[in-house]
């Protein structure tokens, strides 16, 4: 009965609702604070928009660890973990290779209290998308316009306001600038060979030129660099979709992080891109290494570090279910009543509602599918 009403469009169409109301309630009281509270405490507004952030960022991670199952094996000396993980600011570099491998990081972030302080580098035209778009805006996410000489400008002043965050954030950069696939791996190598430079076979050539420009200004403001790994067995039977998750299908990642202080990259633009691509190829070797064998370790060369998992903590369970009271009890009254009302023009208004959160919900998902992503090509080689 429980894997029934999971998959339950009835159901899908209930969490849509309770995810984008919410979310548009939390854009109201983030703009309300952005432009009552920021101008004269920002350290106040962070504060506050960090538990706003967190209540709609939590309602996805809810998918994966609450409705779903979905389990996540860490590989991480613990040592680094007790002593740093959730307690200095730090900038996560990470593969882009599924469609929720971004989620994964979010349920880690999450279990160590950074959910929401999570920040990302985005197309400028995320931030106007309605609900997500909207809460990362509010919540200061580096925007880029893909030309370089304002996006150079943007990456400065924005990373100067995150290091100055009374509280630890994690900046997220996928530096291969779009999701992997076959098609975008045959592009990437080809410029590879004409640029002369590594040839990847799991990963995408990384884009240097936002993580040199990040390095200066990074440099005593967050301290370290975390190289994250996100890789599921090929042979699962569950493959790793926001769609299996919301059907309430388990599945499970393998997350390899590890801490590099910045005082590894170099200072020396040239030597820190050269640096990011020798990066690249360790994460190339795990990843073959994790494809052939179902390790990140055996033939990689990497050090084996610790094997763990985190417990699952009720705050996510908590807060999806004191949204979906808030939201669905009074609409779902409204919507009765519009039904009952016998008029053809409310019954269509009602109809209407369902319709549109009912797109919203495809859209969303067909937004994070593999090949509704960006191009590898022409136009990536810009900004590279």
């Amino acid at each position: 009965m429980l894997s029934a009403l999971k998959q339950s469009t009835v159901i899908h169409l209930m969490f849509a609702i309770t995810f984008f109301t919410s979310g548009l309630i939390i854009n109201f009281f983030q703009c309300l604070l952005y432009l009552g509270l920021r101008p004269f405490s920002k350290y106040l507004y962070r504060k506050i928009n960090y538990y706003l952030c967190y209540s709609f960022y939590s309602q996805l991670v809810f998918l994966t660890e609450w409705w779903s199952g979905t389990d996540v094996v860490l590989y991480i000396d613990k040592v680094d973990f007790e002593k740093y993980f959730g307690q200095e600011h730090g900038y996560v570099i990470m593969n882009h290779t599924y469609e929720i491998d971004w989620l994964i990081g979010w349920n880690f972030c999450e279990r160590i209290g950074v959910l929401g302080n999570c920040k990302a580098y985005a197309k400028k035209s995320i931030q106007y998308i309605p609900t997500l778009g909207w809460a990362w805006k509010f919540a200061e996410s580096i925007f880029l316009e893909r030309n370089w000489e304002k996006d150079k400008q943007i990456i400065g002043t924005q990373i100067n306001e995150l290091g100055n965050y009374p509280d630890c954030i994690w900046l997220l950069l996928n530096a291969e600038g779009t999701r992997f696939t076959a098609k975008k791996l045959e592009a990437s190598q080809k410029f590879a060979q004409e640029k002369g430079l590594p040839v990847l076979r799991y990963h995408l050539t990384p884009r240097t030129k936002g993580f040199t420009a990040s390095v200066p200004h990074m440099r005593g403001k967050i301290p370290a660099i975390y190289d994250c790994q996100v890789d599921f067995k090929s042979d699962d039977t569950v493959k790793p979709t926001i769609t299996n998750l919301l059907l309430g299908k388990r599945v499970v990642a393998h997350l390899y992080l590890q801490r590099i202080s910045l005082d590894e990259v170099p200072e020396n633009e040239e030597a820190a891109a050269k640096w990011l691509y020798e990066l690249y190829q360790k994460k190339d070797r795990m990843a073959e290494s994790f494809t052939k064998t179902g390790d990140f370790f055996t033939t990689s060369g990497v050090p084996r570090t610790d094997c763990f998992q985190l417990e699952r903590r009720v705050y996510t369970l908590i807060n999806t279910i004191f949204w979906a009271v808030v939201v669905l009890v009074p609409m779902l009254y409204y919507l009765v009543n519009l039904f009952l009302s016998g008029s053809t023009t409310y019954f269509s208004i009602g109809v209407g509602i369902i319709f549109l959160f009912y797109l919203l919900m495809h859209k969303t998902i067909g937004m994070s599918e593999i090949s509704k992503s960006s191009s590898y090509g022409a136009d990536d080689k810009k900004s590279k």
